[in-house]
């Protein structure tokens, strides 16, 4: 049997999930907003929920296209809001069309979001060495500093606890916990 981070539980779905993407640098534009607005959603919410939807949000939000949720209207706002496979909360709703606007903005001025955001670790996922689940921040000084960043740039639903998930989950840092046998394939 593996070690893995205890995170997933028994959870066949979290298990696939840790196995397979969590902690793996990820540099697609279209992933990368992905998680950008599963994050958001997941605000007050469980990972375990949001993951349970992420098809229903995928097959909702025409597979994370940000030139297509940019373009989202009031039609398709309440078509969404009656869509009972995804988190049907107006807020987060419309903030995922702004965030889609938004990024937009930065890839226009740095090509990718890919760019812009790996640039806030130098392109270089940081590598953590934590023990146990206890020692994993919810959020650091880097967080706070990115989620201020986007918060200018127009982004919402990015405070510093969701940076830090989504740094997580894209590879920005690794925190899989040092006996895990994910953490040596993205040590570095």
């Amino acid at each position: 049997m593996k070690n893995r981070c205890p995170w997933p539980s028994e959870d066949t779905l979290m298990i696939e999930y840790h196995d397979k993407e969590w902690g793996v640098p990820l540099h697609h534009d279209r992933k990368l907003f992905e998680f950008l607005v599963l994050e958001g959603f997941q605000a007050g919410l469980s990972w375990r929920t949001i993951l349970h939807k992420r098809e229903n949000f995928r097959e909702a939000f025409d597979n994370f296209d940000f030139n297509k949720v940019a373009k989202y209207d009031k039609r398709k706002i309440n078509s969404l809001l009656k869509n009972a496979g995804i988190i049907r909360n107006k807020l987060k709703i419309e903030g995922a069309i702004t965030n889609a606007k938004a990024f937009l903005q930065v890839r226009k001025e740095f090509g990718t979001f890919d760019k812009y955001i790996w640039s806030f670790v130098d392109g270089k996922p940081i590598q953590n060495k934590f023990k146990s689940l206890k020692e994993l921040p919810a959020k650091t000084r880097l967080s706070d500093q990115i989620s201020k960043d986007l918060k200018k740039r127009g982004f919402k639903f990015v405070g510093s606890t969701i940076v830090y998930a989504h740094m997580q989950a894209t590879g920005m840092v690794n925190d899989h916990i040092v006996d895990c046998y994910r953490r040596q394939e993205y040590s570095s």
